[in-house]
């Protein structure tokens, strides 16, 4: 008789409990992937702190070391080790940079570190779609003679001259690729309309630190000035926090007419942010330099939201958004303008309740008095989130599949919800299939 053992995880939510009490927000994941991977400029141990405990961060080591680092890291002291004195490879194969996005700016650590990379695209997909192209004309702009051929990136630059480099789109991705392979270039690069981020200018400061000379992150005009590799050396250095992590708390709580402090968050890295949740009323205040009460009582407002780069709406929050409106009062449309296919939370909205037509970029919400619990499933990180949120909110009781979405970018986030009171657990499924095809769940 054959028997096929299968596990999978889920959330079980009872909604209906305001979160109260207080959460600590961790480091940033979009910010200390590109550290990481920064890491490998200079010959040496560089440590970071306050990376935090995520699949994601457990793919970009994988890449790193199969490059012939040496690298550790201390969970319990959310401590990452990069010793990049060898580099012996210079591919980041399709297996791991298909799993993560966020491994494609290895290519531009590689062409400055070896003047030479083999990077695989991103999920295999064609360049325009994932608009990769302006991360490819950038590099060709610093002199990098580029060939795609079977799926792979094949970059070589015997040298590198720093150029002026406009992008059509601020685009986080290119802007930080750009960098890394300008730092070391001869001369002067300067980056127009690049990217505005927190986590862009976390990159230059580090880099900095390191040696590089980089100034105007964070506005539209990057100037990176090459330095030489003896100039760069290894570093200590701090990531911020996480605030899309942040931002989902701040729903959670409000959502659920809770009230809750928020830690170890810089609050203006959320100012579009917080004063949509304002006027919706909601309460935020400054409590800390680095800590925020967050409450809200009654039914929200209805506002509109429309995603753009930073320092705009973000849209790795719409879907936070998506969860207030389904039950404010009033109609609200949201407006996706950077991405074609963040809409993907919809259909389970819908299951639980939510009123919502979409329109190809645009989403119209119409507020209901409640929703209710409903068997979901997270088809990506912010939308798998979202639904955890919205569970927590519901009347009844939720399940929510597929939790290694969620895990790529939320660390230890049902004990984190467990500690603001609310109800959820984490599930292991195991099932064992014979003749009779029985299910058993454990609880973890």
């Amino acid at each position: 008789m054959t028997m096929d053992t299968n596990k999978e995880e889920k959330y079980i939510v009872t909604g209906g409990t305001p979160l109260k009490g207080e959460v600590l927000i961790g480091g940033a994941k979009n910010a200390v992937l590109k550290l990481m991977a920064a890491a490998v400029l200079a010959k040496g141990e560089t440590l970071i702190h306050n990376v935090p405990d995520l699949t994601d961060v457990e793919i970009m080591l994988k890449v790193i070391k199969e490059l012939g680092t040496k690298t550790k890291y201390d969970k319990f002291n959310k401590t990452v080790s990069i010793d990049a004195t060898d580099i012996t490879n210079v591919t980041a194969k399709y297996e791991l940079v298909s799993k993560m996005r966020a491994s494609f700016i290895i290519l531009g650590a590689l062409v400055s570190r070896c003047n030479e990379a083999i990077v695989a695209l991103p999920g295999g997909c064609a360049i325009g779609e994932r608009r990769v192209d302006f991360h490819i004309k950038g590099l060709e702009a610093l002199g990098v003679n580029i060939k795609i051929e079977n799926g792979y990136v094949h970059a070589k630059a015997p040298k590198l001259v720093g150029t002026d480099i406009y992008l059509d789109i601020p685009s986080v991705g290119a802007t930080e690729n750009i960098m890394l392979a300008a730092i070391l270039a001869e001369g002067e690069t300067k980056i127009q309309n690049a990217a505005r981020e927190p986590e862009i200018i976390d990159l230059a400061n580090f880099l900095n630190s390191m040696g590089a000379d980089i100034s105007g992150a964070g506005t539209s005009d990057i100037v990176i000035n090459g330095v030489k590799q003896e100039d760069l050396h290894p570093i200590e250095y701090t990531t911020i926090p996480d605030r899309i992590e942040a931002g989902t708390f701040m729903t959670a709580i409000v959502a659920t007419r809770g009230k809750a402090i928020i830690r170890n968050i810089f609050p203006a890295h959320l100012t579009f942010f917080n004063n949509k949740l304002l006027k919706m009323g909601a309460s935020i205040k400054l409590i800390e330099p680095t800590a925020i009460e967050v409450s809200s009582k009654g039914r929200l407002n209805t506002v509109n939201f429309v995603t753009q780069p930073y320092p705009g709406f973000p849209t790795d929050l719409q879907s936070m958004a998506m969860v207030l409106l389904s039950t404010a009062n009033g109609v609200g449309i949201i407006t996706e303008s950077l991405y074609e296919n963040r809409f993907m939370q919809v259909p389970d909205m819908r299951r639980m309740g939510a009123d919502i037509h979409q329109d190809r970029n645009h989403a119209i919400i119409k507020g209901v008095k409640k929703l209710t619990g409903a068997a979901v499933s997270a088809s990506d990180l912010r939308a798998g989130a979202s639904l955890v949120v919205a569970a927590l909110m519901a009347e009844g009781t939720s399940e929510i599949n597929n939790l290694y979405h969620i895990d790529r970018g939320y660390e230890n986030f049902d004990k984190k919800i467990q500690a603001l009171g609310g109800n959820i657990e984490r599930i292991k499924i195991e099932s064992t299939q014979e003749s009779t095809g029985d299910l058993n769940e454990i609880r973890i």
